[in-house]
Order: structure tokens, then C-alpha cells, then sequence
């Protein structure tokens, strides 16, 4: 809930990487500002060092983009990814203080270069000005589902249970591969065999073309869906969140388990491999708080949705109001 009102505009400053866009533009909208949607690139070689280089101005970015990010300056600016990084970093010093300044995710240099950071707690970033959600920021939240429901009706009357299923890609040593995609769909056409119901499998950008012929093949006879589908240009990702009554996730998105712990059903993973790093930290933060659950688990159906941008925006918004 919004406590007060914040005078001027908020720009969100992203690449063109959907995951980045959807961060920060949820942060954004949910201050109750106006609200400008920047999609930036910094040229080399800011580029290549950034956020690190930060000299030059509105120059580091090509002459076709500095008409938009020129004065008059917004009150906030929430930048996520690193390119968004330096330009946070650069209207800071171009606004003369009269900006506050927002880097989402770990920006891998001191966090005082801008006025708040917000970095997931498995990225270790800590300081006075930083805030540390358990996962991503998104949308997702009771409207957001209903909204998804209303615009995929056909889905609601599907067998239920109704799984759905999110497919991601490879990252570093996780495979998302054609044995990976054979041995998952084991597990669902098991479960499917016991439960009944229907199954809403859904692939990524990032998913190979061989993991979705591997589910084409394996659950076509199945009540359900399988997208992306040649016949059908809708992507329908929020009416499967809004009408699973349990989520199947591949181990390698922080977003997508973010997104999918925000329903408020059951979610469930299945890692083909011990995972490292970050995304083990994450992983196993999320399974500490009851919010992740292996494929072969029996779990209960509903648990406590993870939803804290709204939490975010209210603490982002005192530490604006009081700067």
C-alpha cells in the first residue's frame, strides 16, 4: 500500500533483456509515479567496463539515444542489469544529487555509487544502502493472477490437478538438454499417471529446440497445452500461473522460481546435478523457507507465496522521502 506520494517522475532504465525489464519495471510501477521505460545500451568502451567507467557523461551512450536520457532529470531512477548500472550511475552525477538512483541486482563494485542497491540475498552484496529481497522482483500478486485467469479462460477448464510447467535453458554447468527433457518428462508422466489432471508446459527463449520436441513427442496425448505452439502467438504464461495448481520449474532461472514462489502454490524442481555458487544459495534459501520442493517430494498443495516488491517499494519509498 502506497503510505505517500512521491512528486515527478521515475524512469526504468533496462537493456532488452526481458528478465531485467520485468524487475525493474515492477519496482517502478509500484512507487505510483509516473513511470518511463528507457532501453539503453552504453557504446564501447564504456560498454565493455561497465558500470566501472563512468566518465563522459550522457556520452557513453550512441548520439541517437542521448535525446532521452537528457534533463529535465526524473525523481527516481531504477536501473537493472549492467549497462542500466553505469547509466544510474551517470544521471546520478549528471542530476547533481537531485535524483535518487536504483541498481537492481549486484552491480560488482562498491554499492555507494548509487543511493540504493537491491541485491537477492544469495549475491552477498551488503551496505547501509542496500536492500536484500530472498528473490526477484516481479509483478505477480492476487490482480496480476486474476487478470491472467480472465485472459485465458480455456485453461480454467482443463482436468485439474493442472501443472504447469516452466522450462528455462543452460546456464554454466546446468543442462537443460534432450536427456534432461526425457528424464523430466518420467517424472510428470508419473505424476500424471497417479494424479490425473493436465499438464501446461511452457519453453523460453532460452529453452533448445530439442527439449521442446522432446515434450511434443512425450505429452502430446495429454489434456493440456505445450507452447511456444506455431498455431497460437499468445504467449499464455500468466494464465498458467494464474491456473496451476502446482508449478514444475527448471533449476537455472532466479527469476522464474521467483515468479513461480509467488503464486502461492506448490513448487517443485527437479536438479540433474548438485548446483554451485549463487543459484545453490538461492536454491537452498528458497527450500529453507518451505518454498521449494523437489519434483519426487510429496508436498502440500499451497504454501505461502514469496511476494516482496511490494515490501521493497514501501522501504525504497522512506528512504527517497527521508534523503
Amino acid at each position: 500500500m502506497i503510505t505517500a506520494a512521491l512528486p515527478g517522475e521515475c524512469w526504468a532504465i533496462t537493456d532488452q533483456a526481458a528478465g531485467n525489464q520485468r524487475q525493474a519495471l515492477a519496482l517502478a510501477e509500484r512507487l505510483g509515479m509516473p513511470v518511463r521505460h528507457l532501453v539503453l545500451s552504453p557504446r564501447a568502451p564504456w560498454s565493455w567496463l561497465a558500470p566501472r567507467l563512468a566518465l563522459g557523461g550522457r556520452l557513453v551512450l550512441p548520439a541517437s539515444q542521448r535525446t532521452v536520457f537528457a534533463p529535465p532529470w526524473p525523481t527516481v531512477a531504477i536501473g537493472c542489469g549492467r549497462g542500466a548500472a553505469l547509466l544510474t550511475r551517470v544521471l546520478r552525477r549528471c542530476a547533481q544529487g537531485h535524483c535518487h538512483t536504483v541498481q537492481i541486482l549486484d552491480p560488482r563494485i562498491d554499492p555507494s555509487h548509487w543511493d540504493t542497491v537491491i541485491a537477492p540475498r544469495h549475491d552477498g552484496t551488503t551496505g547501509t544502502n542496500v536492500l536484500n529481497p530472498l528473490g526477484s522482483l516481479n509483478p505477480i500478486d492476487d490482480a496480476w493472477l486474476k487478470d491472467g485467469r480472465d485472459a485465458f479462460p480455456t485453461l480454467g477448464a482443463l482436468p485439474r490437478p493442472r501443472i504447469g510447467v516452466l522450462l528455462g535453458g543452460p546456464r554454466g554447468s546446468i543442462r537443460i538438454d534432450k536427456p534432461y527433457a526425457q528424464r523430466l518428462c518420467d517424472l510428470l508422466l508419473a505424476h500424471q499417471r497417479a494424479d490425473g489432471g493436465s499438464l501446461l508446459v511452457l519453453g523460453s527463449r532460452r529453452t533448445p529446440a530439442s527439449v521442446m520436441d522432446v515434450m511434443r513427442a512425450r505429452l502430446r496425448d495429454l489434456p493440456g497445452l505445450i507452447w511456444p505452439d506455431p498455431d497460437e502467438d499468445s504467449n499464455p504464461y500468466p494464465g498458467v500461473l494464474g491456473w496451476s495448481d502446482r508449478l514444475v520449474v527448471t533449476p537455472d532461472s532466479v527469476n522464474m522460481l521467483s515468479e513461480a514462489c509467488a503464486v502461492g502454490c506448490t513448487v517443485q524442481t527437479w536438479v540433474a546435478a548438485p548446483l554451485t555458487g549463487k543459484l545453490a544459495r538461492f536454491h537452498q534459501s528458497l527450500r529453507d523457507a518451505g518454498l521449494l520442493h523437489d519434483l519426487t517430494d510429496k508436498t502440500a498443495p499451497h504454501q505461502q507465496p514469496l511476494r516482496e516488491t511490494e515490501a521493497i517499494a514501501e522501504a525504497l519509498r522512506r528512504r527517497i522521502l527521508v534523503a
